[in-house]
């Protein structure tokens, strides 16, 4: 079973990414550094006083009021870390009130433009900020963007959805179920698919912004989804900590099946009318078709320090 890190769901580019938005701001600055020695009539006097103006007057973005949370909040994160229900709660009501003007986005952008239907449509990734304890970017789908059922071990993850309209499909692993098919399975079925687990439906519906933040727990809260754009759609994307592979975070991509796929036994006794509540999951090399491509974030510089 191949694993996917990080870098294949969001793309491969978001070092050069990162040193593209840097050589810019580089490039920027400097540029306003020359204009400012052209210009010596200013007073160093004056100088202070509308420097003073200017912090009287500053207004912190809200996205920069995010990366500012979030260094407090995932100070401490590590693999199955989970923030307090108060730290969880600011993070979310900074979430619930970013607007995708925040963000230099619009449904207008060809990130969401409709697409040749004989391909998936190409989702785009704007990486915002990643350090070893949290990531902060955003998923621009187009109108029938999929993003395949995937994982999140040891994470807790916040996604903000920003416009459109999303079907929203995820599993929890059930509790006290087989670890694996092969207890449950019939012999026929055993041997190709003796790698499935036991999951519960978590939600299975279609969400419109606005609405409020969803949250996903290691363990909890629909810890594997999968995406699906009704609308173009743009989800904005807390992860706590990121995927990591040398510290065992992988992003492992399953199929699901339907609980009566298998014949179960004893083991394994639900109610026919709960039945399609459950499913098997297996996990998979992720999709050939899946094709996530890094662009450039424009919206509001953060401010690291």
């Amino acid at each position: 079973m191949g694993r996917a890190t990080v870098a294949d769901i969001k793309g491969r580019d978001f070092s050069e990414l990162d040193k593209e938005a840097k050589e810019n701001t580089e490039n920027t600055n400097k540029g306003s550094n020359t204009n400012k020695n052209r210009n010596t009539t200013t007073s160093d006097s004056r100088g202070r006083k509308n420097r003073r103006r200017q912090k009287k007057t500053m207004v912190v973005h809200p996205v920069q009021r995010l990366f500012d949370a979030c260094k407090d909040v995932f100070a401490h994160a590590g693999t199955g870390f989970v923030p307090p229900p108060d730290k969880i709660e600011q993070l979310s009501a900074l979430l619930d009130d970013i607007k995708p003007v925040d963000v230099g986005l619009s449904p207008r952008m060809s990130f969401f433009s409709p697409q040749a239907a004989r391909r998936a449509p190409t989702i785009t990734y704007l990486h915002i900020h990643e350090c070893e304890k949290f990531s902060m970017g955003i998923f621009c789908l187009p109108p029938s963007g999929v993003l395949p059922l995937h994982n999140h071990p040891g994470m807790t993850v916040f996604s903000k959805l920003l416009f459109g309209t999303m079907h929203i499909k995820s599993y929890d692993w059930a509790v006290g179920a087989p670890s694996n098919a092969s207890a449950v399975a019939e012999p026929s079925q055993t041997a190709q698919c003796s790698e499935v687990r036991l999951a519960k439906v978590k939600v299975d519906s279609n969400l419109t912004a606005p609405c409020k933040t969803s949250i996903l727990y290691p363990a909890d809260g629909g810890n594997m989804h999968c995406f699906t754009a009704v609308t173009a759609c743009a989800v904005l994307d807390v992860l706590g900590p990121p995927y990591s592979d040398a510290e065992g975070r992988h992003c492992t991509y399953y199929l699901a099946y339907p609980f009566t796929k298998f014949s179960g036994d004893e083991q394994v006794s639900i109610p026919d009318e709960e039945k399609d509540n459950y499913a098997w999951l297996q996990e998979r090399d992720k999709p050939d078709d899946l094709v996530v491509k890094g662009a450039l974030y424009t919206g509001p510089v953060i401010r690291e320090n």
